[in-house]
């Protein structure tokens, strides 16, 4: 097993992006932001103090917001380097790093656990409404289910589905 920290220094730009996808949906739903780090070495390697926000959804969003962000850059970066990798079997080390970056990216996709007791606080109060919850217990078990499965490299295979896996496919349906 690699620890986690060692994942995390090697898959860096993940963690930052990560992290940026919080501050996006705090800006978006104009919720204050007390502390941000972006990346450090320990544990958690990144994160995001902010207030509580008034809405239930926005609360919810903020938390998932990585998935989304995450997943379409890491997906966009690797793109223009997967495809004449994999089509062509022919690389530059640029392409290799925006193919690392990519992987990296995108595999710091899931939201953290940290995220799912943040969701799981806002939405257990009787003053929230019950299509929120039908929504956000489903969610929060998912990400406690995606924490789980990263101890069996989950996150990593993720990554480079989006990145890798995705851009091929699409390109497939468009090329024949």
């Amino acid at each position: 097993m690699i620890p986690g920290f060692l994942i995390s220094i090697l898959t860096f730009p993940g963690v930052i992006v990560h992290e940026i996808a919080h501050v996006l949906f705090c800006r978006m739903f104009r919720v204050a932001i007390f502390d941000v780090c972006y990346f450090r070495f320990g544990n958690p390697a990144g994160f995001v103090v902010h207030e509580k926000p008034r809405n239930h959804i926005h609360h919810l969003l903020i938390g998932i917001g990585p998935f989304f962000v995450n997943s379409i850059v890491g997906a966009l970066i690797a793109s223009p380097a997967v495809i004449p990798v994999i089509k062509f079997e022919a690389g530059n080390p640029l392409q290799y790093v925006l193919i690392w970056l990519g992987v990296s990216i995108a595999m710091h996709a899931f939201p953290s656990t940290g995220d799912a007791a943040s969701i799981w606080e806002a939405v257990k109060g009787s003053d929230v409404p019950a299509l929120v919850k039908v929504v956000a217990y489903p969610v929060v078990g998912i990400i406690y289910l995606g924490a789980l499965g990263s101890m069996f490299w989950l996150d990593a295979l993720y990554g480079i589905a989006i990145a890798g896996v995705l851009p091929n496919l699409l390109i497939s349906l468009f090329v024949k």
